[in-house]
């Protein structure tokens, strides 16, 4: 097939999964889309609960193994929709609807890069494609599921939208749930330990934290309380507040690193960390993949949002049609040219690899 058809075909395709729900765990409509895209071009795959993945034709155990992975599940719209979210629509050159962004553009152009390359025979990488499920929750069926159940991974091209610019660094994600507690009492009454002021210290901690050791690519590790809640009557002193601090980490640390450092050191009755598997990801700037980027003009630079990348303990790259500024926003959209270009430059860049 041509690249013009691959690219009609997979526009085809985005328009049929924005019109199909996908919410997070409730992508067994669009898995189906997707079993009917290889069913059609004749490529063998496996549905594994709403991931669908395939190797090339030429699948060569002692080759290194490259994935090419997006996913096919999106948030709920918010309220700030002035079209249907659930209707592709075309105006002005712009695919609206939801998911079309994040990361539906990225998906539909990784399945038709990896069509274009599924029969080529001698090439240097094996490839395995997974369009997987979960991903924006982070939910246990994901692509993390897939790791022991697909080939050994070496290398990742992660599709999310990045103006096609290589993403060569993304920032972990550690969430803490604190308390800072104090003495209930009646609010008619004196309390010198009342757990509501006992919190001002503890969020001027928090906001004047700092971590001393910058990255190149992602900067500062980044803390930021981003929930509180306390107290249930006007009359009545609670006992504690709670909070909840959300750390994008560089790849300076690990997460267990940022655990221990706050455990240690913040001044709250208690912090735990609700998971410590979001791990900051990286690919060295002198990869081959990252120099191919280059060579065809593509920049770099480091994500500050995480993706399915955080599961993978290879190298992988972040790359994608779209504009991450766009995700999750109302109205939501796509640039049909950036998927045209997406699958182009795909496509030249393991040109230069395989």
């Amino acid at each position: 097939m041509t690249t013009q058809q691959l690219t009609e075909e997979a526009i085809l395709l985005l328009k049929n999964l924005i019109e199909t729900q996908s919410f997070s765990s409730e992508e067994d409509k669009t898995a189906q889309l997707i079993e009917a895209w290889f069913i059609q071009k004749n490529i063998p795959y496996t549905r594994t609960k709403n991931n669908v993945w395939a190797t090339n034709a030429d699948f060569t155990e002692g080759k290194p193994t490259l994935l090419l992975n997006s996913h096919h599940d999106t948030v709920k719209p918010n309220n700030g929709y002035t079209k249907d979210p659930l209707k592709a629509i075309v105006e002005d050159g712009k695919l609206y609807g939801l998911g079309s962004n994040d990361a539906g553009g990225c998906l539909v152009s990784l399945i038709a890069t990896f069509t274009y390359f599924y029969n080529k025979p001698n090439l240097k990488y094996n490839l395995v494609l997974v369009a997987s499920a979960e991903e924006e929750s982070s939910g246990p069926n994901g692509l993390n599921s897939m790791l022991s159940i697909i080939p050994k991974i070496d290398v990742a091209i992660v599709g999310e939208p990045t103006l096609m610019n290589l993403a060569i660094a993304e920032k972990g994600l550690v969430v803490f749930d604190a308390k800072v507690k104090g003495t209930p009492s009646h609010a008619a009454h004196p309390n010198n330990d009342n757990a509501i002021y006992n919190t001002i210290e503890v969020l001027n901690w928090f906001k004047d934290y700092k971590f001393d050791r910058p990255s190149e690519s992602l900067g500062d590790v980044k803390m930021t309380v981003s929930q509180i809640s306390a107290g249930k009557q006007h009359n009545a002193i609670p006992a504690e507040v709670e909070l909840v601090i959300d750390v994008r980490v560089n790849d300076k640390y690990t997460n267990a690193e940022i655990n221990d450092i706050l455990v240690k050191e913040a001044p709250c009755t208690e912090i735990v960390a609700r998971s410590l598997r979001l791990n900051s990801s990286s690919i060295p700037k002198d990869h081959e993949l990252v120099k191919a980027g280059i060579e065809i003009g593509r920049t770099t630079y480091g994500s500050p949002t995480l993706s399915d990348q955080s599961v993978l303990s290879c190298s992988s790259l972040k790359l994608g049609p779209g504009d991450s500024t766009r995700s999750h926003s109302a109205d939501e959209f796509i640039y049909l040219n950036e998927i045209e270009e997406g699958i182009k430059i795909y496509i030249q860049l393991l040109e230069k690899i395989l």
